[in-house]
């Protein structure tokens, strides 16, 4: 009896463990693949989360994009503003100096006009002064100096040496320039004496100044007497202070023993000249 109860207890036991086994596979079948489908779920969760993330920043970067671009926008419509408004300033101020550019080319234009015309005079005075007078003798130089006509004569055809007093031959020649000025009205004529620089002793005198005014003076009687009007006449005393060459020979200084007759215009008629061609650029005629 006690065996059977043995024999029994342990065929039960058998059973049961054999139950239990197939059920643990079962079990651990279905765990296995719980695990399998949770690590796909993880991979996938991973993926999304990284995905996620980029897209995160990328939509970061795209929003920090825009920002700049809509601030780009702004500075080009609002430099677009100030290039049209300068463009404008520009446009205004640029006619302004052409206009002032023209104004003061015809202020140009209209004094070269006037200094052209007062040359074409100048040109005319020395043709008539060299047919009056002659261009043929070395004594007698008839040119141009910085726009004003001079005749300069050498001491032998007018005075004596250590004189004032005005030779037979100086009246002949003054006679013909004092035809020339008389035809100019609109000129002056200024008469400079010049001397060397060896002192003045004849006691008569104090000095070479002394001596060039009076030969200065001396022609302009001359021409006043020849009907020259003497407000158009100006006397000059240079002394031996500009001369032509050095005065280290006796020929040199024969050459700087002279008398200038410079024939010039009025100053006033000049200022008045000028004026008139200001008046008539403001006028626009």
């Amino acid at each position: 009896m006690k065996k059977l109860l043995i024999l029994a207890v342990c065929t039960s036991l058998a059973f049961t463990s054999c139950v239990s086994s197939k059920k643990y596979a079962e079990l651990e079948a279905k765990q296995k693949n719980t695990q399998d489908l949770l690590n796909t779920a993880t991979v996938k969760l991973n993926e999304c989360l990284t995905e996620r993330a980029a897209s995160t920043a990328r939509a970061k970067e795209l929003e920090e994009r825009l920002a700049d671009m809509k601030k780009t926008n702004s500075d080009l419509i609002q430099s677009s503003k100030d290039l049209t408004m300068l463009t404008s300033k520009g446009a205004t101020n640029l006619e302004k100096s052409l206009e002032s550019l023209k104004e003061k080319d015809l202020k140009i234009t209209r004094l070269q006009d006037a200094l052209t015309k007062k040359d074409s005079v100048t040109l005319a005075l020395v043709t008539s002064l060299k047919r009056e007078v002659g261009i043929n003798d070395p004594d007698i130089e008839i040119d141009v100096e910085k726009g004003v006509v001079y005749i300069s004569l050498s001491d032998k055809v007018i005075f004596k040496s250590g004189s004032y007093q005005i030779s037979g031959r100086a009246t002949e020649i003054l006679g013909k320039v004092a035809k020339v000025i008389n035809g100019k009205p609109e000129f002056e004529a200024m008469v400079e004496g010049h001397t060397d620089n060896v002192p003045y002793s004849n006691g008569l005198l104090v000095d070479n100044w002394d001596l060039s005014v009076k030969r200065a003076t001396a022609i302009v009687r001359e021409l006043q007497k020849l009907g020259v009007a003497p407000s158009r006449l100006v006397a000059a005393g240079r002394a031996d202070y500009v001369p032509l060459v050095p005065n280290t020979t006796s020929e040199n200084r024969a050459t700087n023993r002279r008398t200038r007759i410079l024939v010039l215009p009025k100053i006033d008629q000049f200022y008045d000249m000028i004026e008139k061609e200001m008046k008539n650029l403001e006028t626009g005629k």
